[in-house]
């Protein structure tokens, strides 16, 4: 894989950043967010559950203990079954607004695994990977990227990341393609398990959409660029923080519509004047 790549793996600086798809993206989006979930303690005021995020749990969930079975068990009856052994109700309006979405998600797993061939096991189930790496070939290592991947698949040698969505809109392609997230996992799944990663696919449970993409050496190192920008952003923040910076300046609230149904809105004044608070049942697929 560091041949595929080009990617320099060898002796890293003294002093690298890790960075995960998550945290990348809570920085990106509000800067705020990224200092109460990540570097405030004890943890701020938070919202209760939301009901799409209670969701995609449950089926993320099912899906494991789906493939961590045998390929003969592997049936649309026991994936529903395992859907109802996962289920919670966290966030949903009332039991029957729950009872209704578990209906419907057992329906979703169910004809996943009608149409989808799910005989092959996967090399990883809610795996960690992770990689050190620098955007620029030959150069040492300029941060640590890493993550736990949904499923990583083998197929014809190369491994293929795949990642399920249970959210309100079928993706496509260019979703696949722009998602600096599958991106991470490709470079850092192809260097854990030393095998090519190309391939990245996003798993749509509620229409069936499967939207894949095929990356290349250079749309990789500019996921890895972007990636680097934001942490090198994060970095500075949080050192300023730690030599005594003022918080609020260093990691300004990003006020938008999204402050409706962010985890701190009952800490933040600010998310709370740009947006009326959010029903915990709003976000769930129709």
């Amino acid at each position: 894989m560091v041949e595929q790549l080009g990617f320099e793996f060898a002796v890293a600086p003294k002093r690298l950043t890790k960075v995960s798809p998550a945290r990348l993206a809570t920085f990106a989006d509000c800067p705020r967010r990224y200092r109460m979930s990540y570097l405030d303690r004890p943890t701020p005021t938070r919202t209760g559950p939301w009901a799409h995020s209670t969701l995609g749990a449950v089926v993320h969930n099912a899906l494991r203990a789906l493939f961590e079975l045998p390929p003969e068990r592997r049936t649309p009856v026991r994936a529903a079954a395992l859907l109802s052994e996962q289920w919670q109700d966290g966030g949903f309006a009332d039991a029957a607004q729950a009872a209704a979405y578990r209906e419907r998600a057992k329906a979703w797993v169910m004809e996943y695994v009608e149409h989808n061939d799910v005989s092959d096991t996967p090399v990883g189930l809610e795996r960690w990977v992770s990689a050190p790496v620098n955007p620029e070939p030959g150069k040492p290592a300029s941060m640590i990227i890493e993550g736990r991947a949904d499923r990583i698949d083998e197929r014809d040698g190369e491994l293929v990341v795949v990642d399920y969505k249970t959210g309100r809109r079928a993706p496509d392609e260019y979703e696949a393609r722009a998602s600096q997230a599958l991106a991470m996992y490709a470079v850092a799944s192809a260097r854990t398990l030393r095998r090519p990663c190309n391939r990245v696919e996003l798993h749509h449970l509620p229409t069936g959409t499967i939207a894949a993409a095929e990356h290349t050496d250079a749309s990789l190192r500019r996921h890895l660029a972007r990636a680097e920008e934001t942490a090198e952003d994060l970095r500075a923040a949080t050192d300023s923080l730690a030599d005594g910076g003022d918080a609020r300046e260093l990691f300004p609230a990003q006020v938008g519509p999204r402050c409706a149904w962010c985890d701190f809105r009952p800490s933040c004044p600010e998310g709370q004047q740009a947006a009326p608070a959010a029903k915990s049942w709003e976000l769930l697929a129709p």
